[in-house]
C-alpha cells in the first residue's frame, strides 16, 4: 500500500521505521511544524521529521485546516494513513482521503484511556496490565472500530518512559501487522464497547504535584507517571520547587510506618526518607530549581536540612 505516515515526538519513530522496512510504502510524512525546544529555545524539527528527512521522504507540515491540504493529500494517491502521536485534530474531509482510513497506534487497550496521556494515566490508577490498540479514527476521541490489540504488564518500578518505550516498540509491530492484514482484506473492525470507558486527559504540571497526606502507594503511582514528564514536584520551605524522581516505599525498622508525619524529611547518611499517609518513601533522584537532577543524599547535604524540615504545603503552613 501507498501510505502517508502521521506522527511527532520520538515515541512515534519506532513505527515508521517499522513502516520503512515492511511491504508498503511511505511515500510523504505528516508532522508538526518545528518547535522551540531546550533551554535556548530555538526552533527544532520533530523526531519524526528528523527521521522522515533522513530516508528521503516528503514532510508536510501543513496544519489539516489549512488551504489546499486535503488537495495535497488526494495528490498522493494513498491507500490509508497510520498515525502514532500525530497531536493534530483531522477533520472529516481530511479522513475521507484515503480509501482504507487513518489507522491510530494509541497506547493502551481500547476503550480504557482514551485521550492524550493513556500510559501515564495507567500507571497513576494502578493498573496492573495495559497495552495497544489499532483503530480506524473517526471524528470522535479514540472511539472508532478496533482493528487488533496487544497487552503488556505494568511493572512494579516502570515509570511513563520505561513503560511507553516498550509499548512504541511491540506497538510498531501491531501496526505493521494490521495494514498487512487490511490489505489483505482480512481484518473485521471491531465496535469499541460502551462499557469500561475511561479518559486520560493530558497531565498538566499541577496534576504532577506530589500531596504528601496520600498513601505511600499512591504518592509512588503519581511519580512514576509523571517520569519523565511533566515531572513530579514537591514545595520546598522557601516557597521554591523540588524536582522529585521515582522514590522507593519503605517500611523498615529504621523508619516504620507512621513514625514521619505527611511531608516529614529524615536525613540520614545514605538516605533522604520522607513521611505519607503510610509508609515512609526514600528519594532517589531529585531536581533543584535551577540546577540539573543530582542524587536525594547530595542535595540534602547542600541544602543542610534539619528534623523540623517539611515538603509541600505542610512545610509552609
Amino acid at each position: 500500500m501507498r501510505l502517508l505516515f502521521a506522527g511527532t515526538p520520538a515515541v512515534a519513530v519506532p513505527a515508521l521505521e517499522a513502516l520503512l522496512a515492511s511491504r508498503h510504502e511511505v511515500v510523504a510524512v505528516l508532522t508538526r511544524a518545528d518547535a522551540r525546544a531546550g533551554r535556548g529555545r530555538h526552533l527544532a524539527p520533530s523526531p519524526v521529521r528528523e527521521r522522515a528527512e533522513a530516508a528521503g521522504i516528503e514532510v508536510i507540515t501543513d496544519r489539516p485546516r489549512s488551504e489546499g491540504f486535503v488537495e495535497r493529500l488526494t495528490a498522493l494517491d494513498i491507500d490509508c494513513a497510520p498515525v502514532v502521536a500525530y497531536g493534530e485534530i483531522l477533520p472529516a474531509d481530511v479522513l475521507a482521503v484515503p480509501a482504507l482510513g487513518w489507522v491510530n497506534l494509541h497506547f493502551s487497550v481500547l476503550p480504557a484511556w482514551r485521550g492524550a496521556a493513556p500510559v501515564q494515566r495507567a500507571i497513576i490508577a494502578g493498573d496492573e496490565v495495559t497495552g495497544a490498540t489499532t483503530f480506524l479514527i473517526e471524528e470522535g476521541l479514540d472511539t472508532g472500530p478496533i482493528l487488533g490489540t496487544a497487552t503488556e504488564t505494568i511493572r512494579r518500578r516502570d515509570t511513563a518512559g520505561d513503560l511507553l518505550g516498550r509499548l512504541a516498540s511491540s506497538g510498531a509491530g501491531l501496526l505493521v501487522a494490521t495494514l498487512d492484514a487490511l490489505e489483505d482484506g482480512a481484518l473485521n473492525p471491531v465496535i469499541q464497547p460502551a462499557d469500561g470507558v475511561s479518559l486520560a486527559a493530558k497531565l498538566a504540571p499541577e496534576d504532577a504535584r506530589i500531596e504528601w497526606t496520600r498513601p505511600a502507594h499512591t504518592v509512588d503511582r503519581l511519580i512514576r507517571g509523571c517520569t519523565p514528564a511533566p515531572g513530579a514536584w514537591t514545595v520546598l520551605p522557601d516557597g521554591s520547587r523540588l524536582g522529585i524522581g521515582p522514590v522507593t516505599v519503605v517500611d523498615d525498622e529504621q523508619t516504620p510506618a507512621g513514625s514521619l508525619a505527611p511531608g516529614q524529611v529524615e536525613v540520614t547518611k545514605k538516605s533522604v526518607r520522607v513521611g505519607t499517609a503510610s509508609a515512609a518513601v526514600e528519594l532517589g533522584e531529585v531536581v533543584p530549581a535551577g540546577k540539573k537532577p543530582m542524587a536525594a543524599s547530595d542535595w540534602a547535604r547542600g541544602a543542610r536540612l534539619d528534623a523540623g524540615t517539611y515538603l509541600g504545603e505542610q512545610g509552609r503552613a
